[in-house]
């Protein structure tokens, strides 16, 4: 999800903005609570059930459903086929729509708050994968202009746009999580 706002006209094919719309309030919402922000993770993986997610997360069913049914209400999560389970139960699975991806959030909104979930999810799956787990990082500090850091911003993220629109392509090789994430120094 790209933190710019999302031009009038759209742009040319390499402008993340131009394939985003703004996110409702609804949306927003959705988007700002850690474990929703894994259970989405979790579901473009693979379809899942509230206990599958569960025992997964390590968090109670019932807590698990209640997330799935906002991300649900958001239009995050649709439910898949119903299936027969181990046992021979049916089981209802979710899958992820994929849509919150081409959202755009406006920056106040991280500003207040809101946006730490996605933060705070990673931060969470890279603790639980650990630092073997670790592909490649860059750690940087750079001197910009607000229209260098959205031509950043725009850059990367149209370079990660190319990888998550061919991403059914590569669904048989081992999943990375990542974030870009660029803040402005304390000092």
């Amino acid at each position: 999800m790209s933190q710019q706002q999302q031009p009038a006209v759209p742009g040319p094919s390499d402008d993340p903005d131009a394939k985003r719309r703004p996110a409702t309030v609804t949306e927003i919402k959705a988007m700002s609570h850690p474990l929703r922000v894994r259970i989405l993770r979790l579901c473009g993986d693979r379809e899942l059930t509230n206990k599958q997610l569960a025992d997964r997360l390590g968090e109670d069913a019932g807590t698990v459903y209640y997330h799935v049914r906002q991300l649900v209400a958001a239009g995050f999560l649709e439910p898949a086929a119903v299936r027969s389970g181990e046992s021979g139960a049916l089981e209802k699975p979710y899958r992820s729509t994929r849509k919150s991806w081409w959202l755009s959030v406006p920056v106040d909104d991280v500003a207040s708050g809101e946006g730490f979930a996605p933060v705070d999810a990673f931060q969470q799956e890279l603790a639980e994968a650990g630092p073997a787990s670790i592909a490649t990082y860059a750690r940087f500090s750079l001197h910009l202009s607000p229209e260098d850091v959205a031509e950043l911003d725009r850059r990367i993220v149209a370079v990660i746009d190319e990888y998550v629109e061919t991403e059914e392509e590569r669904s048989h090789l081992p999943a990375h999580g990542g974030i870009f994430l660029l803040h402005r120094s304390a000092d």
